[in-house]
């Protein structure tokens, strides 16, 4: 009855308030096409390929003295770790599925990685929320964003998701790797899928924000980043910066969204209420860190 009444609800906004409606869906479609194509599609093809390859591991042993023993992270962890804090939401699920699903990681290891490593991208951090926002001092915004995630996943490893090294060895071996045509071939398939698939869930969530219109009649800026991040950000206009950084943390229902997306063909879309959890608790660790940048900023200068 509640997604019968909802559906109505939103008809009938649609039909009434035909103008505001085509606003808020041609945002999501302008903001797909204009920032999330460039920023995600190149990536999702040369990771494609380069998992459908087995060279994910060759390539994250550049980083694995780095991150391996720290996290007790295995090649591919490391390349999960890379992919996801690089390039941006849904990256992360996305490769912690293709490889979980080429047995190239245990559960618990895609488990724990989808608990930190799937967030905002740099890029997009750097290119949108810096300059929409107004940020003066990015530098200890970067370090909160990326570096919260990165403890978070350290202290997640040797606790909830731990793991020895026998168990990470007991991963069957990955499927014997097509020809580097077929690969390129199956990750443009694929990545224009999920693109797809990332489009319309941004559609969706950008034209949630006509329920403020319907149920009170005006707009509410403050639900816009909670639904779809990037639209509402714009539509906050520079205002209230930290509410938007701490929602980055989150993603946004939109995110959440296209995170569930990303795991399907997997049993990991069975944990998605704990990777909401997990991201209810970082954008609670992210709210105490800016609280506590504020406290002890001297003379009042924050962001």
């Amino acid at each position: 009855m509640f997604y019968i009444l909802l559906f109505l609800c939103f008809t009938v906004g649609i039909l009434t308030r035909s103008q505001i409606s085509v606003h808020y869906a041609s945002l999501g479609l302008k903001l797909w096409f204009e920032n999330m194509i460039p920023a995600l599609l190149p990536f999702m093809i040369l990771s494609g390929v380069m998992v459908r390859k087995g060279m994910a591991g060759k390539f994250a042993s550049i980083l694995h003295p780095l991150l391996g023993r720290p996290l007790n992270a295995s090649r591919a962890d490391c390349y999960v770790i890379f992919v996801g804090f690089l390039c941006g939401f849904p990256m992360g699920a996305k490769t912690a599925a293709e490889l979980y699903g080429r047995g190239e990681l245990t559960k618990k290891e895609a488990l724990w990685l989808l608990a930190f490593c799937n967030n905002i991208g740099p890029v997009y951090f750097c290119s949108f929320v810096i300059p929409t926002l107004h940020i003066q001092r990015p530098l200890p915004c970067l370090c909160i964003l990326y570096g919260l995630p990165l403890l978070y996943g350290a202290v997640l490893r040797y606790t909830i998701y731990r793991e020895d090294k026998t168990a990470a060895a007991a991963c069957t071996a990955p499927p014997i790797s097509p020809s580097i045509l077929e690969a390129v071939e199956q990750s443009i398939y694929s990545a224009v899928q999920s693109m797809l698939m990332l489009g319309g869930y941004m559609i969706l969530f950008c034209l949630m924000n006509l329920l403020p219109h319907i149920l009170k009649g005006g707009p509410m800026p403050l639900l816009g980043p909670f639904l779809e991040i990037t639209s509402g950000i714009q539509a906050m206009e520079g205002k209230m910066p930290v509410y938007c950084l701490v929602l980055l943390a989150f993603g946004g229902l939109s995110c959440l969204a296209q995170t569930y997306s990303s795991l399907k063909g997997t049993d990991l879309t069975e944990h998605i209420g704990e990777y909401f959890l997990h991201k209810l608790a970082l954008t609670g660790l992210t709210a105490l860190c800016y609280l506590a940048w504020y406290l002890l900023s001297p003379g009042g200068a924050f962001l």
